[in-house]
């Protein structure tokens, strides 16, 4: 339905003037989101690299974040991955923000705890840990701003899902495959994070291999965005060609209609003249068969006439 403002709203535009959004300009946000999240699954599973280049860490007793510690010689390689990944989150929860998909409470609050995710990953990288505690038997395992921005990025993960699985159920535009598939991921996602907590409470081993699972999960978690983006934009560029050309007409012709306005409309309703007296002639109009002094004739009324119309302004004086 076209926007037509409350005319009693301050600062509406007009009480006929409806707005049309391009439903192009929402396809076009979303499919931007769509790829960059497709990305982000890629790029926050960087860790397999660890298998093909010299790191010394033992995946399977060890954190992905080991490999970018203070100390280690690849650590502006996976640092920038990471960085780059968290910023490819960033963007992409915005753009979706600003489409239907994340309009009501729960699609906000999903879309933005994506924003703190990524936030706190950049933290990850800006404050890592000073060594690697899987090789070096004098690092400990607690480097306390590190723990705590992962803290962060693990809460903001799983709020995240909770929040855009609760949407996918209960608020429109539908998202299937999150509806489906989100609270399992997280049910699968939760336990695997806390499994990793080993080394931090005086239990290090095999921590590496479940933590190596969660990650995967986050990346399924991307895709599941991602899809559910491209769908969207795909469902609304179809929708866009068989109504948005018809539509735009429409509404333009609207717009013309109330924007043409009869004579007298914009000053106020017309007045009708005042009714002649019964025998009285009314003002610049002669009796039948007289001629007043100064007259040239019937319609050609001279300088003198009384009651004389309104000239055209570019007529002489």
């Amino acid at each position: 339905m076209p926007n037509v403002p409350n005319p009693t709203t301050t600062g509406a535009r007009t009480v006929y003037e409806p707005v049309v959004t391009p439903t192009t300009r929402y396809a076009g946000r979303e499919a931007t989101a769509a790829l960059l999240f497709a990305a982000a699954a890629l790029l926050y599973n960087w860790w397999p690299l660890e298998f093909v280049l010299p790191t010394g860490l033992d995946p399977r007793h060890s954190y992905v974040s080991e490999l970018y510690a203070a100390d280690q010689p690849l650590r502006l390689l996976f640092g920038g991955l990471e960085g780059a990944c968290a910023l490819l989150v960033i963007t992409g929860a915005l753009l979706a923000r600003s489409t239907p998909s994340g309009h009501g409470r729960w699609a906000r609050a999903g879309w933005l705890s994506l924003v703190g995710l990524a936030l706190s990953s950049l933290a990850d990288v800006l404050l890592p840990m000073a060594c690697a505690p899987s090789v070096e038997q004098d690092c400990i395992a607690v480097h306390p701003w590190h723990t705590a921005t992962s803290a962060f990025a693990h809460f903001f993960l799983f709020a995240s899902m909770a929040f855009l699985s609760r949407a996918a159920a209960v608020q429109r535009p539908p998202m299937p495959a999150v509806r489906r598939w989100g609270p399992r991921v997280l049910a699968v996602a939760m336990p695997a994070a806390i499994l990793t907590v080993g080394p931090l409470v005086g239990h290090p081993g095999w921590h590496g291999v479940p933590q190596r699972v969660h990650l995967t999960l986050v990346g399924a978690w991307f895709a599941l965005l991602a899809w559910e983006l491209g769908r969207s934009a795909r469902r609304r560029r179809r929708w866009a060609g068989h109504w948005d050309g018809p539509w735009a007409r429409y509404v333009e012709g609207l717009r013309r209609a109330w924007r043409t306005e009869p004579a007298g409309r914009a000053n106020g309703p017309a007045r009708e003249p005042d009714a002649p007296e019964p025998g009285a002639a009314g003002p610049g109009a002669a009796g039948p068969g007289t001629v007043e002094p100064g007259n040239a004739g019937p319609g050609d009324p001279g300088p003198g006439a009384q009651g004389a119309g309104p000239t055209h302004p570019d007529a002489p004086e």
